[in-house]
């Protein structure tokens, strides 16, 4: 009986990663996001290396990887990490750099209060672009009532305090990743 058949594991090919990742990617658009920012602006620390050891990683690169990892649920900073080996977008993305989770946990450390800036700026272009409407908050089926009552209408206070209730997920967010990478360090 005949089967699809693969290609050999061995064939060496010639194959970019540009020509792997598709062309409508999201990471596409997180690297000419993150390139246009300017991240001394919004309070990135840029570290100094000295003669000895290994230089640090961009903030760029880092951001980027953790903007990928915002849209795609990586929460952990082992699995972002992972993701520098596995994923061949987060390949593409980071120019095939493997930082360590260590490395990653501590440059959301150092950087928490920019992370929330850009995220905001970043959301705020997805909605200019019309990539996403900004409409829709959350849905976990459920049936929705076709009225427009006072509650379904928003106005500027409503819309004030729906703005400090997503910043107090975003420090939700980051107190996840703070105890997850305390919990690790516990483990080591």
């Amino acid at each position: 009986m005949n089967h699809v058949q693969g290609s050999c594991r061995d064939q060496v090919k010639l194959v970019s990663l540009d020509q792997m990742v598709g062309a409508q990617s999201d990471v596409r658009i997180i690297d000419a996001f993150v390139d246009q920012l300017d991240l001394k602006k919004y309070g990135f620390l840029f570290f100094q290396h000295q003669s000895e050891g290994r230089p640090p990683f961009h903030p760029a690169v880092m951001m980027k990887l953790y903007l990928y990892g915002y849209q795609n649920g990586l929460r952990s900073c082992r699995k972002l990490a992972k993701a520098c080996t596995n994923n061949i977008e987060v390949m593409w993305l980071i120019q095939e750099r493997r930082p360590a989770w260590r490395t990653i946990a501590k440059f959301r450390a150092n950087n928490h209060l920019a992370f929330q800036e850009v995220f905001r700026d970043f959301v705020a272009m997805l909605k200019q672009w019309k990539l996403v409407e900004g409409n829709t908050i959350a849905i976990d089926s459920f049936k929705i009532r076709a009225s427009n009552s006072l509650k379904n209408n928003y106005n500027i206070r409503k819309v004030k305090r729906h703005q400090r209730y997503i910043e107090e997920q975003l420090d939700a967010f980051e107190h996840d990743l703070d105890n997850q990478s305390d919990a690790v360090k516990k483990k080591f």
